[in-house]
């Protein structure tokens, strides 16, 4: 399904390695609605340091992107592939960023913390899908969900009601009924986001 020769090698070295890795997020919704990604972002239970290890000894290019949030980028041919950590988020205080990140060792409890289904999947090229939250079926049904409570989603992050209406706009899918509820509930949290992050 999704084929990216340095994307795939980057999988199968933390396999060897001992560690789970996937495929994850938009370039698997990308994938299923049959456009080529633009991006391939691999999610692992290998922490950062870890990671960063095991890519070090191969002689790759390694930066530290966004260690605090456990991103590490692998440089391959003059290209980055961003690796994070499982994690979930802690207590989101000012509705914009989690003030802090706990790593952890399930995929379920990593996808868990997204936003909607269609981004909540992940795909490994030997296992195929991984899909907890019914991201398939929404993408078969055109819709925008939800993972978990609405309204919890928008008041951890109100950049998340701005995301919903450009995925509805830019996919021609429509927004489930209670996702729809929350966008208008919580349309006032909008004043929390900068125009910078808005515009972005």
């Amino acid at each position: 399904m999704i084929k990216d020769k340095y994307a795939d090698e980057i999988i199968d070295i933390l396999n060897e390695s001992g560690y789970e890795a996937y495929y994850v997020g938009g370039c698997v919704r990308d994938a299923l609605l049959g456009v080529q990604p633009g991006d391939f972002d691999i999610t692992t239970n290998a922490k950062p340091d870890e990671t960063a290890e095991v890519f070090s000894q191969k002689g790759d290019r390694i930066v530290e992107t966004g260690l605090k949030h456990g991103t590490i980028s692998i440089i391959c041919d003059k290209r980055p592939y961003e690796v994070t950590t499982f994690r979930v988020d802690g207590e989101y205080v000012d509705g914009r960023h989690p003030e802090s990140v706990r790593f952890v060792s399930s995929l379920r409890e990593d996808l868990a913390r997204r936003d909607f289904t269609v981004n909540a999947m992940a795909y490994h090229p030997k296992m195929g899908i991984v899909d907890y939250f019914g991201g398939q079926e929404d993408i078969g049904k055109r819709v925008i969900r939800c993972v978990g409570e609405p309204v919890k989603r928008f008041e951890e992050d109100a950049l998340r009601i701005l995301r919903a209406l450009r995925f509805a706009g830019r996919l021609g899918f429509s927004i489930e009924e209670r996702t729809s509820a929350a966008v208008n509930e919580c349309r006032e949290l909008l004043e929390k986001i900068s125009a910078e992050r808005i515009y972005s």
